[in-house]
């Protein structure tokens, strides 16, 4: 059993990150860089998530640095 625990919000971005047909690419970074802003939204408001509202960011220049990956 995997012990490790990822939020669901991470679906979309870790299957863009491991994602390796250049023509489905910017789908998954559009569709991953979605459910990250709309959880960012859904707790900006709440102190207690500021490790969460960290990793969302980090996740969010991720994307960026896939968007501009060169097609290869």
């Amino acid at each position: 059993m995997n012990d490790l625990k990822v939020p669901e919000r991470q679906d979309p971005y870790l299957q863009a990150l491991m994602e390796t047909d250049q023509r489905t690419l910017p789908e998954r970074v559009k569709l991953a860089g979605a459910a990250l802003l709309f959880r960012l939204k859904t707790i900006q408001r709440n102190l207690d998530q500021q490790m969460e509202r960290q990793a969302i960011e980090d996740a969010l220049n991720g994307l960026i640095v896939l968007k501009l990956k060169p097609l290869t």
